[in-house]
């Protein structure tokens, strides 16, 4: 199964909803899995070679790879259907090789936050993702959301993006999300992240496996 993580806006946290994701899969729900960093900035690759430094046992794996490598990487994710791979991409869309990406995903995770400019980064993802793969489900995560601010366009960003897919549970702002890597979560995040991910399990991941 092949789960992409993406939005074309930087700063959406891609890829540290990429290793909570990834560290929920293999820890609670002991699934094999691999991560694919597509992401310029391969800060899930960085992680992943300073835990080895550390001599942590590695969960799962991941992989450095970029959109041109990928076709030669589907060949390998074909021959291990059982196994989850997660896709942390590059912030943009002006490139044809997504669409090969695009096309091979079973489910797309977009997270986002609420303002102006993430909403409207968000929506053109999402119509791009779709106008390739109609039938692959989209799930939109409001990302790093602060718990005393009033998100004024919060009503109406969800709706619109219900037209599109499923708007998830909010995962909070806290601090100690920084401290996410490769081979554990905080305990302290994880305690708020589980529920939404046990939710993407049960209803989109699971029956897909």
């Amino acid at each position: 199964m092949i789960i992409i993580i993406g939005n074309q806006k930087g700063g959406a946290g891609k890829s540290t909803l990429t290793m909570l994701l990834a560290n929920y899969l293999t820890q609670v729900q002991e699934l094999a899995l691999t991560v694919i960093d597509m992401d310029y900035q391969q800060s899930v690759s960085q992680k992943f070679e300073k835990a080895k430094i550390l001599e942590n046992d590695d969960p799962y794996e991941v992989v450095s790879g970029s959109l041109n490598e990928f076709p030669g990487m589907l060949e390998w994710i074909k021959k291990h259907p059982g196994e989850v791979v997660l896709i942390d991409l590059p912030g943009k869309l002006d490139d044809d090789g997504l669409i090969k990406v695009f096309k091979a995903t079973d489910l797309a995770i977009c997270p986002f936050s609420y303002d102006e400019f993430s909403f409207e980064s968000t929506i053109f993802f999402a119509l791009v993702f779709q106008k390739i793969n109609p039938t692959a489900k989209i799930l939109f995560v409001p990302n790093r959301i602060k718990a005393n601010v009033k998100y004024e366009i919060l009503t109406d960003v969800n709706e619109q993006l219900s037209l599109l897919g499923i708007v998830t549970a909010p995962i909070p702002d806290r601090i100690d999300v920084q401290r996410t890597n490769t081979f554990q979560t905080p305990l302290s995040v994880n305690a708020l992240v589980r529920p939404v991910f046990q939710q993407i399990f049960q209803d989109h991941i699971r029956n897909n496996l």
